[in-house]
């Protein structure tokens, strides 16, 4: 079988362990988006008050401000709980919703062992950025994108497993 290299442009890559199951791993990072996707990370007007998935293939992806604004930010293309999860981005190099351009966010979740679990992130098909996918796929590695992000879904998931109440931790800091 032959394999094809891609060029380095085309994707990023991340992954972190957290010390939950697969399960709850799984309903944090898609459930509970809202409670550690960094409030600093909105494409709308005014504050972002929230941050919806639609728990289901064809679901949308978007985020809601403090004024009504809704910004649409993809859909879910594959739904396989608490394995995968495919999300469509459709955010262009300036942040806009552009419903022509579509990347994909293939996470995945493996269970390790009891308690433990990798979640992996690939973000691919960069290079539909155009002249902006290097500056794009810095941007999504570095730690003010999805490695950094990654981290704190990892401490929301720590903080909320075994029944510990659900604290909402926002740009790695703990809000009341």
């Amino acid at each position: 079988m032959t394999s094809i290299e891609q060029p380095p442009t085309t994707l990023i890559r991340t992954s972190v362990t957290v010390e939950v199951t697969r399960d709850h791993a799984f309903a944090v990072f898609t459930e509970r988006l809202d409670a550690w996707w960094p409030r600093s990370h909105y494409n709308g007007t005014g504050e972002l008050a929230e941050v919806v998935l639609e728990t289901r293939a064809g679901g949308r992806w978007y985020a809601r401000g403090t004024d009504g604004f809704v910004g649409e930010w993809g859909t879910v293309l594959l739904w396989d709980p608490p394995a995968r999860l495919i999300l469509g981005w459709q955010l262009n190099a300036e942040f806009d919703y552009d419903h022509s351009l579509v990347t994909e966010v293939d996470v995945t979740f493996t269970e390790l062992e009891s308690h433990r679990t990798l979640v992996e992130l690939e973000h691919r098909n960069l290079d539909r950025f155009g002249a902006e996918a290097t500056r794009m796929r810095d941007t999504f590695g570095s730690d003010g994108g999805w490695t950094g992000m990654l981290k704190i879904f990892a401490e929301q998931a720590k903080a909320t497993a075994h029944g510990r109440g659900q604290p909402t931790l926002r740009g790695g800091l703990m809000e009341a």
